[in-house]
């Protein structure tokens, strides 16, 4: 028995598909998630969501969200979903460089601001980490 799948950004829905199983990054960190999980509704951190189908593992980087799950489906909301082909790796790579130095000299920036600042930083990495996986292997 397959879980359902489904990911939406407020942009669009990014992915609908039948999976063997998925991995979320979760606020204590990954959770694995079968057919028959006991039903849960829980935030998501900023990294990497993985999913099985059909024995390939594939990955998506994602950003801050909620997740629900039944007993045969998972609904992630979240800012930010992308694959590895949709991330531009300089682009993400000066996006961070500037969080970086707004975080080494803050000035004026409220706390609020800094939290943000964060927050783009994981997003970051999560989609370098997306990105770069296959360089690894």
């Amino acid at each position: 028995m397959p879980l359902h799948l489904e990911i939406v950004t407020p942009e669009a829905k990014v992915f609908a598909d039948e999976v063997d199983s998925v991995v979320i990054p979760g606020i204590d960190g990954e959770a694995g998630l079968l057919p028959s999980h006991a039903p849960l509704v829980t935030t998501i951190q900023p990294g990497e969501l993985r999913y099985t189908k059909g024995g390939q593992e594939e990955y998506l980087a994602l950003g801050e969200g909620f997740v629900e799950i039944s007993s045969d489906a998972v609904a992630v909301i979240t800012d930010l979903a992308a694959s590895e082909a949709e991330i531009d790796e300089v682009t993400v790579e000066e996006a961070m460089a500037r969080a970086h130095a707004t975080l080494e000299d803050p000035g004026d920036h409220s706390a609020e601001e800094l939290a943000s600042v964060q927050a783009s930083i994981q997003k970051s990495m999560a989609q370098l980490r997306v990105k770069r996986r296959r360089r690894s292997l």
